[in-house]
């Protein structure tokens, strides 16, 4: 996951002080762990489609993800959102299945089996910032269009937010505080009424720096058909080479792209695409 930064929301520290201060800091440390993995879920279908995530922020209930949704096909907005919660759905089926072979384990991974399945439950939640959000806003912006999706989506988030803070209220009254369900209405409704189109992805090719031509790189030269798309273009450039790209048309060559104009056509252009567009 190169080019992945990682940064924690104030939330979170507040959230783990709390947990520290109730005993359960390993409870929190392995929703933390929970919480990564799940990321790492979307970042490696990101890739796949012809994105990354570009930076990561935890939150108490997960994460958000920040990049640049231009170009970005509401298919594979769906793909890359349900990734998270299938890699922990499919962890806590490794476990279960576990316990069968060696039922003396239970013990030992109860919890981190519980953290999966919270954290795939939590986030396929059709409020943003949370991967269920991101499906449902895809989803019906298909359907009904951007504006109407938003919409959707702020009404969703602001309807839950507002029944978690009366969950959160009839906790007070009756005694047994519990502040989880407090962090978690400021974060669906931050979430929500935020700028939520912002939480994308954005599209990965990096180029060659000063600190790896020191060290001295190969140069890879390929040859691709005009139609080739940017993205699938994406899945054959090597981060670690000097990259130059021979654009043919009808099987004679049109064009050659050196790594300068690859990274300036991925910076700019729609990674749908073909490359014969950018061969001038």
């Amino acid at each position: 996951m190169g080019g992945l930064s990682l940064t924690v929301h104030p939330l979170f520290f507040v959230y783990g002080f709390y947990y520290a201060l109730t005993g359960k800091i390993f409870t929190f440390i392995i929703f933390t762990v929970t919480a990564v993995a799940h990321e790492m879920g979307h970042s490696f279908v990101a890739n796949g489609c012809g994105y990354k995530l570009n930076r990561i922020t935890l939150m108490p209930f997960g994460a958000v993800v920040k990049g640049d949704i231009d170009g970005l096909k509401f298919s594979d907005e769906i793909k890359i959102a349900m990734a998270g919660p299938i890699l922990n759905i499919a962890v806590a089926l490794f476990f279960i299945a576990l316990w069968w072979v060696f039922p003396e384990i239970y013990a030992y991974t109860e919890l981190i089996v519980s953290a999966n399945l919270s954290m795939a439950t939590v986030n396929l939640l059709p409020v943003f910032p949370l991967d269920g959000g991101r499906i449902l806003s895809a989803y019906t912006a298909m359907r009904l269009g951007q504006k109407r999706s938003e919409r959707l989506c702020k009404i969703t988030g602001g309807v839950l937010s507002l029944l978690l803070i009366a969950l959160f209220l009839t906790t007070v009254f009756s005694g047994a505080v519990n502040l989880s369900l407090l962090f978690f209405s400021l974060f669906i409704f931050f979430g929500a009424f935020g700028k939520a189109r912002e939480n994308k992805y954005v599209k990965v090719y990096s180029a060659v720096t000063d600190q790896k031509l020191r060290r001295g790189i190969i140069v890879k030269r390929q040859a691709v058909d005009e139609s080739v798309t940017l993205k699938k273009l994406l899945t054959v450039l090597d981060a670690n080479a000097l990259n130059e790209i021979e654009v043919y048309k009808k099987g004679k060559k049109v064009a050659t792209l050196n790594d300068e104009k690859l990274k300036k056509i991925m910076e700019n252009g729609d990674i749908y695409s073909p490359i014969g567009k950018f061969a001038v």
